[in-house]
């Protein structure tokens, strides 16, 4: 069990209306959360760690292999299980053992210059620093967690969690978004002279910036952001679909980058049509998320199950499959589109 992938599945399994499975996972999250308030990397089903390729030292000195979006989204997902459900009585026995550790970790390791995370592991668990996606994550943990206090009726730690996620998200404007680039950048580090590495590469997790609340959308700077990663990551063969990041090694089928800047994945390709359902203001505009959709039933396999990952000139299904995550993404951009389906009009 991943964190991550178990909180953005229990997600959409709240959405489609499984609660009590759901329960049964933000428990599970309960139990193995550290005593410092921190998700590791990953778990058995017995509630051990799982292996990991996180090391607990770098360079001779400790170091804490996590990707700290796993914790924060955790509590994301259980804000919008909360809100859905209003099952105070189970959230009453998370509160202080999961929902208020969780976020006092979130709230401390942060860096105290910048008030940003610090470094962690990025989603794709390959590099080490600051990420956008973190960030927007950590962000809206901190958001969720003081809907939680103020529900609660601790208005004083809901206001401090509150002022915490403010300055975050002042610095992620001021240091992930690029004037340079006209869009954000994905990953940021400290140099050994003090000053930031800029890690340029167009990556399509930068969608959580808008996707987790942080930003709108529509914001003149997500737009350009999600229209580069839209424009430079689409995969132009027959197959089609959204590569993670440009250059992705991982089952590199092609060094035509050109033209397959990266295998596509599922759950990229469903960003993109949940961007666009995000911003429709009609039916009509709703349809190139349609598209996107039958594309993934396309090049899933006839029983329905979806990979990682496929070959980009045959579809084949590569790395994992079926990948729970990948249909995750496909059950949440559904429940997206019809209830934006039913907001708008023709």
């Amino acid at each position: 069990m991943w964190p991550r992938d178990g909180a953005l599945t229990a997600h959409a399994l709240d959405l489609a209306g499984y609660f009590d499975l759901t329960r049964s996972f933000y428990t599970f999250c309960r139990d193995v959360l550290t005593k410092e308030g921190y998700l590791l990397h990953k778990y058995n089903p017995d509630k051990t760690l799982a292996s990991r390729w996180h090391p607990w030292a770098r360079n001779g000195q400790k170091d804490l292999p996590i990707q700290e979006d796993e914790t924060a989204l955790v509590l994301w997902a259980l804000w919008a299980h909360f809100q859905k459900w209003k099952d105070i009585e189970f959230i009453k026995l998370l509160y202080r053992s999961l929902i208020i550790r969780a976020a006092d970790f979130l709230a401390s390791y942060r860096d105290p210059d910048t008030g940003l995370p610090q470094d962690s592991y990025d989603l794709w668990e390959e590099r080490r620093g600051v990420h956008a996606f973190t960030a927007a994550t950590v962000w809206a943990g901190l958001i969720a967690a003081s809907k939680f206090a103020r529900a609660f009726g601790e208005t004083k730690t809901a206001t401090h969690y509150e002022a915490i996620a403010a300055r975050m998200r002042q610095q992620v404007e001021a240091v992930l978004y690029r004037r340079e680039l006209n869009r954000f950048a994905r990953m940021v580090a400290r140099g050994s002279n003090g000053e930031w590495q800029v890690d340029e590469t167009v990556d399509a997790s930068l969608f959580g910036l808008w996707y987790f609340g942080m930003f709108s959308p529509d914001d003149p700077r997500i737009v350009a952001t999600m229209e580069a990663a839209r424009t430079r990551l689409w995969v132009s063969t027959a197959v089609g679909g959204m590569a993670r990041y440009h250059n992705d090694a991982y089952h590199q089928q092609s060094q035509d980058l050109a033209t397959v800047p990266g295998n596509p994945w599922f759950i990229c390709t469903l960003w993109v049509a949940q961007w666009i359902i995000a911003r429709a203001r009609n039916r009509a505009e709703l349809q190139p998320a349609v598209d996107v959709l039958i594309w993934c039933a396309r090049h899933g396999l006839p029983s329905g199950v979806l990979a990682e990952q496929v070959h980009p000139h045959t579809h084949a299904p590569l790395s994992v499959s079926p990948l729970t995550w990948s249909h995750a993404s496909f059950v949440t951009a559904v429940q997206e589109y019809l209830v934006k389906w039913r907001a708008v009009s023709f």
